[in-house]
């Protein structure tokens, strides 16, 4: 579960939740729709593919604090992109909520 802690929202009730380096590669690709998480194990600026991704989501990055630094909203099908910010979480949402950059974040897994 995500939760805005700032705007008292969820984000997201269900989510994948990839630590390894094989499932942060595979991410999205081929799967239905839903939401995911990578975690990874120090802050870093994230380059992010859509190919095979065959929906529009919403990207944010969280600092080690589970702040938001970053937001990428419509990531579309087909594109690239990279982060302005290091992050040490990126939330990959299929089914955006509400959030905007600076919101404090908490994720239960």
């Amino acid at each position: 579960m995500i939760i805005n802690k700032t705007k008292h929202k969820i984000i997201s009730e269900k989510e994948r939740v990839c630590k390894t380096i094989f499932s942060q590669l595979r991410g999205l690709m081929f799967r239905q729709k839903q939401n995911l998480i990578m975690i990874f194990e120090k802050e870093k600026k994230v380059s992010l593919h859509m190919f095979l991704v065959f929906y529009t989501i919403d990207v944010l990055i969280l600092n080690k604090n589970k702040e938001i630094v970053e937001i990428k909203r419509n990531f579309k099908p087909f594109t690239f992109w990279n982060s302005k910010e290091k992050g040490k979480y990126v939330v990959e949402l299929a089914f955006p909520g509400e959030y905007e950059v600076g919101d404090r974040v908490e994720i239960k897994v």
